[in-house]
C-alpha cells in the first residue's frame, strides 16, 4: 500500500472537533478529540476515542464517564486551547468557564453551543487509542443552531 495515497484516503473521512473532558475526584482533565460517532439510537450511545495514557483517557475510565463538548465553526481557537495540557484556576479550564455536568461531574464549557455526557458501557484497547462507547445521560444546548467546527475547514490533520 502506498502510504501517501493511505494517509490521504483516511484523512478523507469527515471528522468534527470537539473538547472530552472528565473528573475524577479532584482531578480533571480535559483533551480536543475528532474521533467521536453516535453508534445508536435506543439506547442512545456514542463512540469516542481517545489516545491512550493521557490524562483525559486514564480520567474518564477511572471514572466511568466523560462530557463531549462540541466546538461552533468560529471556535477555533478554543479548541486549539485544549490541545495542550489541563490547567484549572479561577473558575476556569484552559482559560473557559465552565459547570460540572449533573450525571458524571465531568466539565461542560459554557462557551461551545453543544455538549453530552455519557457514562462509559465498553472500552476496546486497540492500537494507540482506546475506543470508549459511553451512555447519553445528559446534554445541553447554549446556542443553537449553531454550525459544529469540522476538522478540514481548520486545515489540520489528525488521521491517516
Amino acid at each position: 500500500m502506498d502510504p501517501q495515497d493511505k494517509r490521504a484516503a483516511l484523512r478523507a473521512i469527515n471528522y468534527g472537533l470537539y473538547v472530552v473532558t472528565a473528573k475524577h475526584g479532584d482531578e480533571v482533565a480535559a483533551a480536543g478529540v475528532n474521533w467521536v460517532t453516535q453508534a445508536s439510537f435506543e439506547p442512545p450511545l456514542v463512540v469516542v476515542c481517545i489516545k491512550s495514557g493521557t490524562e483525559t483517557h486514564d480520567l474518564a475510565l477511572a471514572a466511568g464517564g466523560f462530557v463531549v463538548n462540541v466546538v461552533g465553526e468560529d471556535q477555533l481557537d478554543v479548541a486549539k486551547s485544549f490541545f495542550r495540557p489541563t490547567v484549572v484556576a479561577d473558575g476556569t479550564l484552559n482559560g473557559f468557564a465552565f459547570h460540572d455536568a449533573p450525571h458524571t461531574g465531568a466539565p461542560y464549557l459554557v462557551d461551545l453551543p453543544y455538549w453530552f455526557e455519557a457514562r462509559v458501557t465498553t472500552t476496546v484497547d486497540t492500537g494507540d487509542h482506546t475506543i470508549i462507547v459511553g451512555t447519553v445521560v445528559g446534554a445541553g444546548v447554549h446556542d443553537e443552531p449553531l454550525t459544529p467546527l469540522v476538522l478540514r475547514s481548520t486545515g489540520m490533520n489528525y488521521g491517516g
